[in-house]
């Protein structure tokens, strides 16, 4: 999949994770439309997520928005994307938070854009989704 011109707001998680360079996005001929619209061609522990439904009840949009944040499931989320891939979802909320959406998602879209041929890294494997070039 190639990286669109711009990465649609909708594709920005409540709990910080940019979908758009989601393997289970970059990879499948549908790919999801991110965690505030449909269940649709979402793996089950996205569909059964615990934080999305957290901020369904809370009535809110982003975890960055309630009075509890970072909260407990925040912070093992946090923990298993900074061991496993190098990320920080609270970083990515906090940008969101003080910066904007749009300066956020347009850092995101050049930070995972492959270099060689225009399709999106994916933030699991650093590859290419096109030409799975291994980036970091």
């Amino acid at each position: 999949m190639r990286m669109p011109e711009r990465i649609e707001p909708v594709m920005f998680a409540p709990c910080g994770m940019n979908c758009m360079v989601c393997y289970k996005h970059c990879y499948h001929k549908k790919p999801c439309e991110g965690c505030l619209m449909s269940d649709r061609g979402k793996p089950e522990h996205c569909r059964k997520c615990e934080i999305k439904n957290c901020v369904k009840m809370q009535e809110i949009d982003y975890c960055f928005e309630c009075t509890e944040f970072p909260c407990k499931r925040i912070k093992q989320l946090e923990k298993s994307y900074n061991t496993r891939y190098h990320a920080s979802l609270l970083e990515n909320s906090k940008a969101v938070k003080t910066r904007g959406m749009s300066v956020f998602l347009k850092e995101q879209r050049e930070k995972y854009t492959c270099p060689k041929c225009g399709g999106i890294i994916s933030i699991h494997d650093a590859e290419c989704s096109e030409c799975h070039h291994k980036v970091w």
